[in-house]
């Protein structure tokens, strides 16, 4: 089973802190009422409370981390952690830094920075996609990370090619989400949004093809679970 340690946690630590740092250094910087939700045109469409525009943030960043943190423990494919703890921990910080970028990019536009954020959160959500694509081929069968469909959680072939595919199909979905930064017009982010749809569904269809291909299918989470 993966062993966390203060080495791999103190940078996700790090960015925890930082996130409360910003909310005390802020507190009286913003409006009561402050924008937490922007619509495709970059245009705020719902406002909330101080509280809520500070605090939601990284009160899911701690839940996320939180998560995360137990899945190595809870996972019936736990076994396989010890595999890919590498790229295990680096997503987990990009998660983190991710939803750090968001609640800067947040507060600068309540304290009345001109900021656009639909650029922004495309941008950050864009990269996340083309990380997770550049570490996908080194993940192993696991229940939290990856491309978990009924097939790729009962047949390794499938799991493996489905993840080298989706490694792929997530840069350049990622890449193209980023793209929508540049090109400022409505129709283009959501024909991207299409985009993005429609190559997860392919990665959903091609891993039941690759399953239904395989004559050596595996136990769910393509590992077995042996007593500690």
């Amino acid at each position: 089973m993966l062993r966390l340690s203060p080495r791999t946690e103190w940078p996700l630590w790090g960015i925890l802190g930082v996130m409360f740092v910003i909310v005390a250094v802020n507190w009286h910087a913003v409006p009561d009422q402050m924008p937490v939700h922007w619509g495709l045109s970059g245009q705020p469409d719902r406002w909330g409370g101080r509280a809520e525009g500070l605090l939601l943030l990284p009160c899911v960043a701690v839940g996320l981390y939180l998560i995360l943190l137990l899945a190595p423990r809870i996972d019936p494919g736990r076994a396989n952690y010890v595999s890919f703890a590498t790229s295990y921990a680096a997503i987990r910080f990009v998660l983190l830094l991710v939803l750090l970028g968001v609640q800067v990019a947040t507060i600068l536009a309540a304290r009345g920075v001109p900021i656009d954020i639909s650029r922004i959160v495309p941008l950050l959500v864009g990269a996340l996609m083309a990380f997770l694509g550049s570490v996908f081929s080194r993940l192993r069968p696991n229940w939290f990370i990856g491309i978990r469909t009924p097939w790729t959680l009962s047949s390794k072939r499938s799991w493996d090619e489905t993840h080298h595919l989706g490694g792929w199909v997530f840069i350049i979905l990622g890449l193209l989400l980023m793209s929508t930064a540049l090109v400022r017009a409505t129709w283009y982010l959501i024909a991207a949004l299409a985009a993005i749809g429609a190559g997860i569904l392919l990665l959903v269809v091609y891993s039941y093809v690759v399953w239904s291909r395989d004559p050596d299918k595996t136990a769910p989470a393509g590992t077995m679970v042996t007593r500690e």
